[in-house]
């Protein structure tokens, strides 16, 4: 019986030894967070391959690595993902001057805008016999949103750095200008081409750039192309490899040219089906099963796109509209779902550009338009 009981006693002991320890978590603060986020892009900004080079070929000599076709956006997989990285910088270095990362952002910036890499990168635009749809819109979209953001930021690096790009952002500004009027329809789907959110990042560079005549055309060319628009089809989203939503986005930037009356109105057309009984579960969280492909990844971007673009429709409502709690709720479960898919591990064709999705979200950048 002794024996038995000390054979017992054993194993408990043994049991409790070889047990997982308990380990108590804690939600990361707002500060953990922004430094993770800043973390992303510091790794990938430098960081020449993998690479995807949209690249037209006219000839033997075209054939160059991305480093020489784009000198300073070369990183984080592909040209636009580089310059959202570069925002994502300047945006936590402008906002959060006190994050461990400040001087490591400063010091990147400074590596990539320097008046030798801008001028290459306005050489990749200028080339002949290329046409002028390159990285357009989205990639356009996010470079004016960067100098949008150096504009904003009272630091006298960052009006140096502005005065760098501004050739480029000149022809960037051109070739917008000469597409606009003959775009005959919007480009509504769920990826890089849609017209919606970039034309959302452009209005932003027109009014702190206080460029009437840009604001102007794009404000004319939104009215033209989406104003009549009603009943959009959100059952049919998302479409697979989405990472911005057709229906939501354009709900978004329409909020941004209508006054707040006719914008309801507007909404109601659009959106009939927007429930009024506080509800969050009519429109339903995507999920990524499988993270290491790029174009399934870009569901985790849609969570994120959806959640601030839903605020920004609620903020363009008034607070008693019925439709404001659904859609606030909406945005909270889609914005938790797309922050925890940053914060925590990743592959590399997700964390080379989810990281500036998340801070435009946590950053609140679609609310703070002038």
């Amino acid at each position: 019986m002794k024996i038995n009981t000390i054979s017992i006693l054993l194993t408990l002991y043994c049991g409790y030894l070889s047990a997982e320890p308990v380990i108590e978590t804690s939600e990361p603060t707002h500060a953990e967070v922004i430094d993770r986020f800043a973390q992303l892009a510091l790794e990938c900004v430098h960081k020449e391959y993998p690479n995807i080079v949209k690249h037209m070929m006219t000839s033997d000599k075209d054939v160059r690595p991305p480093g020489q076709l784009y000198p300073a956006f070369y990183g984080c997989f592909d040209w636009h993902s580089s310059v959202h990285g570069h925002w994502l910088l300047t945006r936590i270095a402008s906002q959060y001057p006190d994050s461990t990362h400040y001087q490591q952002i400063m010091a990147s910036l400074d590596q990539s805008f320097t008046e030798t890499n801008i001028a290459g990168e306005l050489a990749y635009f200028n080339r002949e016999n290329t046409g002028t749809s390159f990285e357009r819109p989205y990639g356009l979209g996010w470079f004016l949103q960067l100098t949008t953001e150096l504009r904003e930021w009272d630091n006298p690096q960052a009006k140096h750095w502005l005065s760098i790009l501004t050739p480029l952002e000149d022809k960037i500004v051109a070739n917008i200008s000469d597409w606009l009027p003959k775009l005959s329809f919007p480009i509504r789907v769920g990826e890089h081409s849609q017209t919606a959110f970039a034309f959302g990042l452009m209005l932003d560079w027109s009014k702190t750039a206080n460029n009437q005549a840009f604001n102007d055309l794009l404000t004319n060319t939104i009215s033209r192309l989406y104003l009549k628009d009603v009943n959009c089809p959100l059952a049919y989203e998302p479409s697979g490899q989405d990472f911005l939503s057709p229906c939501i986005a354009e709900a978004d930037l329409m909020r941004r040219i209508l006054p707040p009356v006719k914008y309801a109105k507007w909404l109601a057309d659009f959106l009939p089906t927007l429930p009024t009984n506080g509800n969050s579960n009519w429109l339903d969280v995507a999920n990524v099963v499988d993270k290491s492909d790029g174009k399934l990844a870009h569901l985790d971007g849609l969570n994120l796109s959806r959640a601030w673009m839903l605020e920004g429709i609620a903020a363009g409502l008034s607070s008693k509209d019925p439709r404001r709690p659904a859609i606030i709720n909406a945005a909270n479960v889609h914005k938790q779902a797309g922050i925890n898919s940053v914060i925590h591990d990743m592959h590399y064709m997700g964390s080379h550009w989810l990281g500036s999705f998340a801070t435009y979200l946590e950053t609140q950048r679609g609310l703070s338009e002038n």
